[in-house]
């Protein structure tokens, strides 16, 4: 039963944003051209990581909500270096969850969490890109022999009327991106909610303040759903007990940014290598990042500045009723095929 109340209010915390992250694959997918993606994301080449950082970092969706939008992108033509730089960017930090960190962390970490964002996203694409050197090869040739072209323009001439994408874009983005990741979703949302109830935040203060207490933040973090904003008091209340700034740094980086969703999708729809080279450049930006943050706090002597919050301790009705929605469009993707091969079946007989 407990297990229950945790899996539902991590879907009640993570349904407005999924819904908005299925929303926006679509729009991206249907309503902006995918010459200007390409044309945007597409080189392998540090440019296009460093602009997916950027187009992500302010964007307020959560772990899980990023995955159809990134994939969108990934669709619409995007690197897979600019994709997961995208993936971790957006997660990681957001508007949202910048004005939350400051209310609650001060200013100092509301500086430093978007810093550290962009930092490890950009390492984790640049990673990504140097892991698969076959699609750097494919990409410049493309863009050498002007293989592309005559294609975009028969497609910005079928392009239907705006309306229609519109149309389109919820039809995708409700469809098929929720068959493509509900999976992944189903299994990180029920991890997350076994993590939560069977280790206690007390776990974490027994390894010290130093590398192990960060490396302890990484591995529990690693396969955990939690949202930016969601991160945020959890990590006032890792400062409020003892452990160093750096380590909670390290947990609002690592646990957004890492579950099993995001790497389960990652390893499906880019490959083993890409995953690899994701996660090592995430932890280890991350890391690093709270090694340097710890340094700063001990050099300059600033003190913490936090405020006591309480983070969901009730939903309201409209997020109970989102997630009822969520739900319904996840069971759809298998409970729909059983109908089907049940009508074929009767037409048969």
């Amino acid at each position: 039963m407990i297990f229950l109340t945790a899996f539902w209010d991590l879907v009640v915390e993570s349904a407005p944003w999924l819904l908005a992250g299925y929303l926006l694959a679509g729009i991206i997918k249907q309503v902006i051209p995918d010459r200007w993606i390409k044309g945007q994301l597409a080189q392998p080449g540090t440019g296009s990581v460093v602009k997916a950082a950027f187009i992500g970092a302010p964007l307020p969706l959560c772990s899980c909500g990023v995955i159809p939008a990134a994939l969108g992108i990934r669709k619409a033509g995007a690197s897979k270096g600019a994709t997961s730089s995208f993936l971790v960017a957006t997660p990681e930090t957001g508007v949202d969850s910048i004005s939350f960190s400051y209310a609650v962390l001060g200013p100092i970490f509301a500086l430093c969490r978007p810093i550290g964002a962009i930092l490890s996203a950009v390492t984790a694409g640049l990673l990504v890109n140097s892991m698969d050197r076959e699609e750097d090869e494919i990409a410049e040739t493309e863009a050498a022999a002007g293989h592309c072209c005559a294609s975009e323009r028969q497609e910005e001439e079928q392009m239907p009327p705006l309306g229609e994408r519109f149309v389109n874009a919820i039809a995708y983005g409700y469809g098929a991106m929720i068959a493509d990741t509900a999976k992944w979703l189903a299994i990180g949302l029920g991890a997350a909610a076994l993590i939560t109830v069977l280790v206690p935040q007390s776990f974490f203060l027994q390894w010290g303040n130093g590398l192990m207490a960060m490396i302890v933040m990484v591995i529990v973090g690693l396969p955990m759903y939690i949202c930016a904003t969601a991160s945020t008091p959890v990590a006032a209340g890792f400062l409020f007990a003892g452990i160093s700034p750096g380590a909670a740094l390290v947990f609002m980086l690592t646990g957004p940014a890492t579950n099993i969703a995001t790497m389960g999708v990652i390893r499906e729809q880019m490959g083993t290598r890409s995953l690899i080279a994701y996660l090592v450049g995430v932890i280890g930006a991350a890391i690093a990042c709270g090694l340097l943050l710890n340094e700063l706090y001990e050099w300059f002597g600033w003190p913490l500045q936090l405020s006591a919050m309480v983070h969901g301790e009730s939903w309201s009705w409209w997020r109970h009723g989102l997630a009822v929605v969520l739900t319904a469009l996840v069971l759809r993707v298998w409970i729909q095929p059983l109908f089907t091969q049940r009508g074929r079946l009767a037409e048969s007989a």
